[in-house]
């Protein structure tokens, strides 16, 4: 029977073959490992895996910690309710900055009617891949749409946000070509280049003269050259350099791939993202590509482009529509009426930029460190020390502040942080009360030695500080 690969190469000629003899995303020299270790038994062949060890003892370091200090933890809390401004977690209320729902869209009841609408008439689910008979006609409304707010030839909606960026790059790009990545590009950014088996650099983090000296001097060794870059990062709160970046991409002949993740309802006058933002034409960038999880209160990826470029990833590209089934009708239908609600409520972004300059002037007299923040919605505070974020966190849970704590390898030893993502409707008094709590934990912080969640044995490691509850 003729595979839906089969049926893509037909009708795309052209498109390039993929090695689908072993997965894209496994390193060959893996595939090959000579046995040297004993039998491990039925349910323990990963038991000694690096990685698995390695994560349950962080997860045992961190218990220690709590079970020291007698904090709450801080990992993996569970909304009794939707995940905005305030949330209720294990019966108790907390002040939530650990929600992408930046216009609060997600519990919006125009957004939540349009999703159980889109459920009722054709379910649940698409129930198959698009290219034989999951092509609801929700998925062209929505990308008619998001082409028009890129002004870019077309679009195309997918079910995962990483997925789209790791699967976009996997695909247009292999042995021979080159990821040119800024230092501080997505995880999911990293993957597609490792799904791709392209060779990857970095330049140094929004740094335009950083990135022509690396293609002066590597440019000529590869075929095509992607740049990647963000339009609003996600660690430091910063906006991307795009125009400059882009300048120089087009100097050395390089593609360009812009991640709106955190972008999209966000930025620009009106919430359509850098594009408008900056008031960029669209055919600057290649291919822009973005999250439909955060500001726009759904689940899901997109990627907007040239128009031939877009029909050729859904019609052959795996992990875009091809092997994979569509979003879900209410994921879609939940976008829609979230631009819908972006337009006719304008007052929301205007709440949410409003909350961002409150909450960073504070901060900021209080003579807090917010890295390379640019006063927008996403707001670092640096803490530096595992233990000393991880212990901030967890005060600040206590006290009914829900920050996560961002740690080494996400962020490098040293920068370790509180990250805080402010919504439209969070209130004056609840950023002012954040930071005066924020400020004296900080106070207590200053006396934890610097030590790692790993190093982390006893108690009196901590020194001689107020531990909570003990």
């Amino acid at each position: 029977m003729t595979d839906e690969r089969d049926i893509a190469r037909r009708l795309l000629a052209g498109a390039r073959e993929r090695d689908t003899a072993a997965p894209p995303d496994r390193p060959k020299a893996a595939q090959a490992t000579p046995r040297t270790s004993a039998r491990r038994g039925p349910g323990r062949q990963f038991a000694d895996h690096p990685a698995v060890v390695a994560a349950l003892e962080k997860q045992a370091a961190i218990q220690r910690l709590i079970d020291a200090t007698g904090l709450p933890h801080p990992l993996f809390l569970s909304p009794e309710g939707h995940n905005g401004a305030v949330i209720r977690s294990g019966g108790n209320a907390l002040v939530n900055y650990s929600s992408y729902n930046y216009l609060e869209l997600a519990g919006h009841p125009r957004v939540i009617r349009a999703a159980n609408e889109a459920a009722e008439r054709y379910g649940t689910s698409a129930s198959a891949t698009r290219i034989v008979t999951g092509e609801i006609p929700l998925y062209g409304v929505l990308e008619r749409r998001l082409a028009d707010i890129y002004r870019a030839g077309a679009a195309l909606v997918t079910s995962s946000g990483f997925l789209t960026n790791a699967a976009v790059i996997g695909f247009l790009l292999g042995e021979g070509d080159v990821a040119v990545c800024d230092s501080l590009a997505h995880a999911s950014l990293v993957a597609g280049t490792q799904w791709a088996g392209c060779r990857r650099v970095t330049f140094r983090h929004n740094d335009p003269e950083s990135l022509a000296a690396l293609l002066r001097t590597c440019r000529h060794q590869f075929d095509r050259a992607l740049v990647i870059i963000e339009g609003h990062y996600s660690m430091d709160g910063d906006l991307g350099r795009i125009a400059e970046i882009a300048a120089v991409a087009r100097t050395y002949d390089c593609a360009v791939l812009v991640d709106e993740a955190h972008a999209i309802g966000v930025l620009g006058a009106t919430g359509l993202g850098s594009r408008e933002h900056f008031d960029l034409p669209g055919d600057l960038v290649d291919i822009w590509a973005g999250s439909l999880s955060k500001a726009l209160g759904s689940t899901g990826g997109f990627i907007a482009g040239d128009a031939d470029l877009v029909q050729a990833i859904k019609y052959a590209a795996p992990g875009m529509a091809l092997y994979t089934a569509g979003p879900s009708p209410a994921n879609v239908a939940a976008v829609l009426a979230g631009l819908d609600v972006l337009a006719d409520e304008p007052d929301r972004l205007t709440r949410l930029w409003s909350n961002a300059r409150l909450f960073t002037g504070a901060l900021r007299a209080r003579g807090m460190n917010l890295a390379d923040s640019e006063s927008t919605p996403i707001v670092p505070v640096i803490v530096p020390g595992e233990i000393r974020a991880g212990y901030a966190a967890a005060a600040l849970l206590q006290r009914g502040y829900n920050a996560g704590a961002i740690l080494s390898p996400v962020v490098p030893a040293g920068a370790e942080r509180l990250r805080f993502f402010l919504t439209s409707e969070h209130t004056e008094r609840q950023l002012l009360d954040t930071v005066d709590q924020l400020g004296e934990i900080l106070d207590i912080v200053h006396h934890i030695p610097d030590l790692t969640i790993g190093a982390f044995e006893a108690p009196d490691q901590l020194g001689p500080l107020p531990v909570p509850g003990r």
